[in-house]
């Protein structure tokens, strides 16, 4: 019998590329025994949304995955990104320098970024005594990034203890920066090209996905596939180059302390401009292709996942769109599913590129207007008109 260590748990759990398999318990397996999910979220998310800083949210929950993976070594651990917020699951032995790393992120969120940042470690035993499980599955986006899918119920368990004040750690000294190297928000919005930009969250109606929730999601994804690439928002060959200022701006507070971020945005420009001329003249510079990595990023982003239910950030046309609300206001109808969905002109794609030379970046996608969050506020009734941000 294999013994399987922690640190080669998510490795050994069977691979699957075709993004139906989310709905096969057959792919999931349970996380090990002593392991916790170290879990954050934007306290006042749709206010700030509604303020038009939905990029500075993103940035905020994508900085929870960099900082935690950057201090604890990058191993190959399950993640999801949430919008406004994210959830890694590790082993046990890791818990001490998880609450470190997101103590520090905490911090560095208020005080750099203006936002308040809630945070929990919950143990995936508490999951389990409460009736749940956290199970994990390894969704292939590119040959080169796998992403975990969730399932069980424990996330949404533990992520509900979370905002009611439980399984909280405690604060870092003001001034306390987490490691933040390789994230980095660039990119301008991604213009739909299809139709809209449409942020979906599907999640079971009785807690527990059954057969009809599956063939719901079964049919969305079946929809959504009937576009070119599966109607994902980013084009094939990578997106176009438009660089956001204020984009850089955030790069170079999040990567670079204060008296440093000058030098930072200087360095950033100087690899764009690289980056462009190389592109632009079909030439490699030492390992570092820019035209495969442009391609690469399209290929290598998160924008469609299972975390006990589906989300979704899409481009698609008014016929498309029709069906699949048609599909989730029948399965509401009979209490299959709850659902909230959101429609924009363009998507937000925030990255952790620890080396572009290596193929494994990984970039988070979602709506520029609110995305995942407003589409969440809507699955309990509330409205929140939205800015697209820059």
């Amino acid at each position: 019998m294999t013994i399987v260590t922690d640190e080669e748990f998510f490795a050994s759990v069977p691979l699957f590329s075709a993004f139906e398999g989310v709905t096969d318990a057959g792919n999931y397996r349970p996380l090990p025994e002593g392991w916790v999910l170290a879990l954050a979220d934007i306290v006042g998310s749709t206010q700030a949304i509604a303020g038009g800083r939905y990029k500075d949210v993103n940035m905020a929950g994508a900085s929870v995955i960099s900082a935690v993976l950057n201090a604890v070594g990058q191993g190959d651990y399950p993640f999801v990104f949430g919008g406004d917020g994210a959830l890694i699951a590790l082993p046990g032995s890791l818990e001490k320098t998880a609450r470190d790393a997101l103590a520090a992120v905490q911090v560095w969120v208020e005080e750099d970024l203006g936002l308040m940042l809630r945070v929990a470690i919950v143990p995936v035993a508490d999951t389990r005594a409460a009736g749940l499980d956290v199970r994990v599955a390894r969704y292939s986006a590119s040959p080169y990034v796998t992403y975990a899918m969730f399932s069980g119920g424990g996330t949404s368990w533990a992520e509900r203890q979370m905002k009611l004040g439980r399984y909280g750690i405690g604060r870092a000294a003001p001034g306390t920066r987490p490691d933040l190297t390789g994230l980095s928000c660039r990119w301008s919005p991604i213009a739909a090209e299809n139709g809209e930009i449409v942020s979906i969250i599907a999640v079971p109606g009785e807690g527990r996905p059954g057969e009809d929730f599956r063939d719901l999601v079964n049919g969305i994804v079946a929809i959504t596939s009937e576009q070119n690439r599966g109607s994902h928002p980013v084009p094939a060959d990578g997106p176009k180059f438009a660089f956001s200022l204020k984009g850089i701006n955030r790069e170079a507070r999040a990567t670079a302390p204060a008296g440093r971020r000058l030098r930072q945005k200087l360095i950033i420009f100087l690899q764009l401009a690289i980056v462009l001329a190389c592109h632009r003249l079909g030439i490699r510079l030492g390992r570092f292709d820019a035209r495969r990595y442009k391609r690469d990023v399209a290929g290598n982003s998160d924008f469609r996942k299972f975390d006990d239910g589906l989300k979704m950030t899409v481009d698609v046309d008014a016929e498309h769109l029709k069906r699949i609300e048609t599909l989730l206001e029948e399965a509401q109808a009979k209490g299959v599913v709850r659902y909230g969905l959101h429609r924009q002109s363009s998507a937000l794609m925030t990255c952790f590129v620890p080396t572009p030379v290596s193929r494994d970046h990984m970039h988070f996608i979602d709506g520029a207007a609110g995305g995942y969050a407003v589409a969440a506020s809507r699955m309990t009734g509330k409205s929140l008109s939205t800015a697209t941000v820059s």
